[in-house]
Parts: structure tokens; C-alpha cells; sequence
């Protein structure tokens, strides 16, 4: 008799245990939306035209700034490299007419490549 009472007092707890459980998990709450997502859009690029390279005045073997123009117009940051791993410059848009001061200079002589990178 002791045993059955034992035995019924486990299963007791048991079913109280799985109740509670239930009711804990009964009683987590989500927001009334959730959102998920991708997109993706095209990345197209800019036309560069007009190059013209300053020659500094005091010491015409160095490029003091660079000006081209830019399409579309709409650039908001460009910045410029004169030398293939070299240093970026920061330029300004006004309207699609791009300057760049060469902080520095940079040796015609040195300079092989004019990489532009530019966005909205």
C-alpha cells in the first residue's frame, strides 16, 4: 500500500510539473507582426570626363589638382588615386564638376593611374 501511494504521489508531481511547464510556455507573447527580407538593386556607375591634371606652380613636376566632370551629377562623395596602391584624395561635386587638391603633390613622373570612386 505504501508503495502505490508513493508511486501515485510521483506521477502527482509529474503531471503538476508538466502542467506548469505548459502553462509557462502558454504564456510567452509575439508582436502582432514581424517582418523579413532581401532585396537587391542595380549599381550603376559614373561617366568620367574632362580630365585635366594642375601642375603646382612652384614646382610644375608635381600634380597639385585634378578636375573632371562627373555624370551623373549626383555624387556625394569621390575621391581619386593617382598611384596604383597609393593614397586617396577627397574631392568636391559642384553640379558634376569634380576637384581634387593633392595634399602634397604627387610626382607626374609617379603618377600611372587615375582610379575614381564616387557615390550617391
Amino acid at each position: 500500500m505504501k508503495k502505490s501511494h508513493r508511486l501515485s504521489g510521483i506521477i502527482l508531481i509529474a503531471l503538476v510539473l508538466t502542467v506548469a511547464t505548459f502553462a509557462f510556455a502558454a504564456a510567452n507573447t509575439m508582436p502582432a507582426t514581424t517582418s523579413a527580407g532581401d532585396g537587391a538593386t542595380t549599381i550603376s556607375g559614373y561617366t568620367i570626363s574632362n580630365v585635366d591634371y594642375v601642375l603646382n606652380v612652384a614646382d610644375p613636376s608635381q600634380i597639385a589638382t585634378v578636375t573632371f566632370n562627373i555624370v551623373p551629377t549626383d555624387a556625394d562623395s569621390v575621391q581619386i588615386q593617382l598611384i596604383t596602391g597609393g593614397s586617396w584624395y577627397s574631392c568636391t561635386n559642384t553640379a558634376g564638376s569634380v576637384s581634387c587638391t593633392i595634399t602634397g603633390g604627387v610626382a607626374a613622373l609617379a603618377a600611372d593611374n587615375l582610379r575614381v570612386v564616387a557615390a550617391d
